[in-house]
């Protein structure tokens, strides 16, 4: 009888524990999703963003798995105008088995065939027919299958740097910059805020020209995925997400984004890995009739140079 008891009062005490901490783990969850609500509604507060989104883009990418996938990154200023031209295009490449996420800046001089239009400068592509477009352009010129695409209006990359690095980021001047970009930067090693960073990555009125312009977008994107991945940052991640999303339209799939930046947090991807197309020795300066400056590419070897690197 008193061990017949002893077990019913023990079963009791441990359906009490579990409810106990059930209601824990509830309130926890509970709490995380008001933190997570009220943080994205500070960034939404923050930005001032009218990128139009919502289905604007056909794109007939395939579908990739979690473990290797390309994504086309492209950067404007227009905010989603119909023609307007795609100022900086990158290739996004993760390989899971890897663990090694690369870059492929494709210059946007970059003189290609452009199914249905003939040939033209690459970046023509995105007016003529949006990322869809870009990526048929891609695809019969480079060899490349694109999964999936990111349009990103840089009208908001001022308020992302200064939500991931607070306190800048460091970079060498070697030259002084201001046609073109509405400030002046001096020569040397600064820390650099939005704005700043923002005519940092944009000046190309130099000797390297739009060469050099792609080498700096390299490099700051190199250090702000640094800056991103800092314990700092990821407690801001529901704020910056909340400030990033009007200005970005993407058809990448939510759980391809938990599952890559999970290989992130965890220390299990490389430091970015990036290529400029073309590559020195594979192009030749031209000027083209309704096309203007361009660059006559050797569409082999960059051909080449892009599986080798993506390989």
């Amino acid at each position: 009888m008193e061990q017949r008891e002893h077990r019913k009062r023990h079963k009791q005490r441990k359906k009490k524990r579990m409810r106990r901490f059930f209601l824990f783990c509830s309130v926890v969850l509970i709490a995380l999703a008001g933190y997570v609500f009220y943080q994205y509604q500070q960034g939404l507060a923050e930005a001032d963003g009218d990128f139009q989104k919502d289905g604007q883009f056909e794109f007939n990418g395939k579908s990739a798995n979690l473990d290797t996938m390309n994504v086309l990154l492209l950067g404007i200023d227009s905010r989603g105008e119909e023609h307007s031209r795609a100022d900086t295009i990158m290739i996004a490449h993760y390989d899971k088995d890897n663990n090694q996420p690369k870059i492929v800046s494709l210059m946007r001089d970059s003189y290609v065939d452009i199914p249905g239009y003939g040939k033209n400068k690459i970046n023509a592509a995105y007016a003529f027919g949006g990322p869809e477009l870009l990526r048929k352009t891609i695809k019969e010129n480079f060899g490349i299958d694109v999964n999936y695409y990111a349009v990103v209006d840089f009208k908001g990359f001022s308020k992302v740097v200064d939500t991931i690095a607070p306190n800048g980021i460091e970079v060498d001047i070697n030259q002084r910059m201001s046609h073109g970009i509405g400030m002046t930067l001096e020569p040397g090693k600064q820390t650099l805020h939005g704005e700043e960073l923002l005519g940092y990555v944009r000046f190309r009125h130099d000797s390297q020209s739009d060469f050099g312009r792609v080498q700096r977008q390299q490099e700051v994107l190199g250090k702000l995925t640094e800056e991103a991945l800092s314990l700092q940052t990821i407690a801001k991640a529901p704020k910056l997400w909340g400030i990033i999303d009007p200005y970005v339209d993407t058809n990448v799939p939510p759980k391809t984004f938990v599952s890559i930046g999970k290989d992130f947090l965890l220390g299990s991807s490389n430091e970015l890995d990036s290529l400029r197309i073309p590559v020195d020795g594979a192009f030749i300066n031209e000027r083209v009739s309704g096309a203007g400056a361009v660059l006559r590419l050797d569409l082999e070897k960059n051909r080449q140079e892009i599986q080798t690197f993506l390989d």
